[in-house]
């Protein structure tokens, strides 16, 4: 059985590779791989998923009465999914509309 601080290194682990794909994704996109910047959204969608899941279990598991350490280590990695879950979010938006000029032509400043 894993420990507590395996599974918050975990939250931390998919969280923090999000992350990095979201930000992939907003960089493939800059370049007008739109395709490719959506593919790196569903692999952001998956890793956060994962973390989700974890931090579900965790919550479960207090809600059966299993009492769960709060340490700075867990606010770490509450911290840390939470603003991957956001640059995810930020990341679709930008995919769009990159999408969008690219779609119209370009934008004339």
């Amino acid at each position: 059985m894993a420990t507590l601080e395996e599974i918050i290194f975990q939250i931390i682990l998919h969280g923090g590779n999000g992350k990095s794909s979201a930000m992939e994704a907003i960089a493939a996109a800059k370049t007008g791989n739109i395709e490719g910047a959506r593919e790196k959204l569903q692999e952001a969608v998956n890793a956060l998923n994962e973390a989700h899941h974890i931090q579900t279990s965790l919550i479960q598991s207090e809600i059966r009465g299993e009492k769960t350490e709060i340490s700075l280590l867990m606010v770490h990695a509450q911290d840390h999914l939470m603003n991957a879950i956001t640059m995810k979010d930020i990341a679709a938006e930008f995919v769009d509309l990159y999408e969008t000029i690219k779609q119209s032509g370009g934008v004339r400043l």
